[in-house]
């Protein structure tokens, strides 16, 4: 990550919070550099998490078989337009 990609904010949270996350960085071997990079992971899961949750939703009345069909149909789509991989790309 270089510094012309980044953004600075200021971020507040609890001292418990803080204490915990400091002490579970620490207990990885993170380092305090690393709390950018730990912040911005979070960030990023918590949007994926949304994002999963929101979809979930929208389709939690079809049928899982009508659900994975349409999958299978996609991801068929997709491999004839992409060709056989080779063995490196598996």
């Amino acid at each position: 990550m270089s510094t012309v990609d980044t953004t600075r904010l200021t971020v507040t949270f609890s001292r418990e919070t803080d204490l915990a996350m400091r002490a579970y960085l620490g207990a990885q071997g993170m380092r305090k550099g690393d709390l950018s990079k730990f912040i911005e992971d979070a960030v990023r899961w918590r949007m994926f998490d949304s994002t999963v949750q929101a979809v979930k939703a929208r389709h939690a009345d079809i049928p899982a078989e009508d659900l994975q069909a349409a999958i299978d149909e996609a991801c068929g789509r997709v491999r004839a337009e992409m060709g056989p991989l080779s063995p490196e790309g598996r």
